[in-house]
């Protein structure tokens, strides 16, 4: 795996000329995905929120993440790794990955091949790059964020000392270690059976991840010749958007093609003519199965490198005059197989195909899915994840630091569950003593009465039947105009609904609602 850290930073400065040796920050939904190592040192990690970024790094850059740039920019990049080493696959743009066995053998060893692909691609396209050797996609990936290169059959002892938080499943992460289980290889040492019953088919793919076998479960074969879709343009195309209009209707052939076979996509291969007479051809690998959408994404982003200028030129030097696709890696797929009675999953596998539908009509980022993620108020752990991207608030395909994975910690955060309804605007509310006198609380966070009734709104007094409190919460104290300064509790009442409220200024206000 060869892995250019922070490369939605290093691509903004390529293609858009940002100083990237200065504080920059990639901006994704509203929060960092990627920053400079000068913005790291002032604090900046990824995940924060544009304005807590700001204000521990006042000087620091932002530039909004664009997946077409980092595509664009990374194109160089693959193209003097291929001068060394054949078979370049696309992980996602700033990972690439080449079977290392050519390489080597050619170069005299796995170290000598790793060290020349480093210096090739920083000679070439002045771009910082990391290798990492290791059996399996999985183990080399954090071997390159490591720069290490294991030896074989080491793999199993290389990741069982790292953090569980490196599966990139948060839930299934948060959940091991509040059972103890705290490395790699504690998780790999679970009995198979008993993690697949326990916590699932997901986790049971983590657990072979852990056990240092094949990141996928289904050996992809070399499907037969007659699936490829070729398309040959009456006119040349030189404009990503013709191009990639084409593409998508070539996607869709292929995919009904190896839907006819049963079978599904996991590699997909990208080739292209010029008029000049040359041939461009790009692998690109995926983790699940591609779907219709998946496969012609993945074709107008590559298509959007080749013919975009990044940096000094394009890399195709003419218009295209044909387009291929090949699907290089494909496993056995039984398609969708609706329940005769209205079965649990069909309502989910529904809205997953709409779902799909509306986000290829209007655009990725017009689909999304809220998530929680850091944060210590209600609302401010919500965010918003575009449709089939990956939901973790706390991995990083690129991260910010050389430390860790997992959920930064957050002191003064609501402990779960989380509330079911956040208010838009928070309610006025009123919550008093039994007698009727307000509640408050005093500079040493003692409440002056016990509560008895709330009101909300204009509505009627209900009775408190339980409530825990109060916590404070002093946030953005850096900026007097912004400050937040509050106590929060959770109050049940006797009609059965559970409240966050939060008392700030002698003011009380209804923030959220728990189911």
């Amino acid at each position: 795996m060869l892995w250019c850290p922070d490369w939605p930073v290093i691509a903004a400065g390529i293609v858009e000329g940002v100083p990237a040796h200065g504080p920059v920050a990639v901006l994704h939904a509203g929060r960092v995905l990627a920053c400079s190592p000068a913005a790291r040192a002032d604090g900046v990690r990824r995940g924060l929120r544009k304005r807590e970024a700001q204000g521990r790094c006042p000087r620091l850059v932002v530039v909004d993440h664009d997946a077409g740039r980092d595509t664009r920019a990374f194109e160089p990049v693959l193209a003097a790794v291929e001068q060394l080493a054949a078979g370049v696959e696309v992980v996602r743009p700033g990972v690439c990955a080449v079977a290392a066995r050519g390489p080597a053998r050619y170069f005299g060893s796995e170290e000598a091949a790793a060290e020349l692909l480093v210096e090739h691609v920083a000679q070439a396209c002045d771009v910082e790059a990391q290798v990492g050797i290791a059996d399996g996609v999985f183990a080399a990936t954090l071997a390159a964020r490591a720069g290490r290169l294991i030896p074989p059959d080491r793999t199993t002892s290389f990741l069982a000392g790292l953090d569980v938080g490196a599966l990139g499943r948060p839930a299934l992460v948060d959940l091991l270690r509040r059972l103890g289980i705290r490395t790699l290889g504690d998780f790999a040492a679970l009995p198979a059976g008993d993690v697949l019953a326990r916590f699932g088919f997901d986790a049971a793919l983590a657990h072979q991840l852990a056990a240092g076998r094949d990141a996928h479960p289904l050996a992809p074969r070399q499907p037969p010749p007659d699936l490829d879709v070729t398309q040959e343009f009456d006119e040349p195309v030189d404009r990503v958007d013709a191009a990639a209009f084409a593409a998508r209707a070539l996607a869709e052939q292929l995919h009904q093609r190896l839907a006819g076979h049963g079978l599904a996509c996991t590699r997909l291969g990208i080739e292209a003519r010029t008029v000049h007479g040359e041939e461009l051809y790009r692998t690109w690998r995926h983790d699940g199965l591609l779907s219709a959408a998946g496969i012609a994404d993945r074709v107008r982003w590559q298509l959007d490198g080749w013919l975009t200028t990044a940096g000094k030129r394009s890399v195709a030097t003419s218009a295209l005059v044909s387009l291929r696709l090949v699907p290089e890696g494909v496993v056995e797929h039984a398609g969708l197989q609706l329940g005769l009675w209205g079965e649990a999953g069909e309502e989910r596998d529904r809205a997953h195909r709409a779902l799909t539908r509306v986000q290829g009509l209007i655009g990725p980022e017009a689909v999304v899915l809220a998530e929680l993620g850091g944060g210590r108020s209600a609302g401010g752990r919500v965010r918003l994840v575009p449709w089939g991207d990956e939901r973790s608030s706390g991995e990083s395909d690129q991260p910010c630091s050389g430390g860790g994975s997992g959920e930064p910690p957050w002191p003064g955060r609501l402990p779960p569950p989380a509330p079911a309804t956040i208010l838009p605007e928070p309610l006025p509310a009123c919550v008093t003593t039994a007698d009727g006198t307000p509640v408050g609380v005093t500079g040493r966070l003692a409440v002056t009465g016990e509560p008895a009734l709330v009101t909300v709104g204009d509505g009627r007094p209900v009775e408190v039947w339980g409530w825990a409190g109060p916590w404070p919460v002093d946030e953005r104290w850096w900026a007097p105009d912004e400050a937040d300064r509050r106590v929060r509790f959770q109050l049940l009442l006797s009609d059965g609904q559970a409240f966050l409220m939060s008392l700030s200024g002698g003011r009380w206000v209804l923030e959220a609602v728990y189911d």
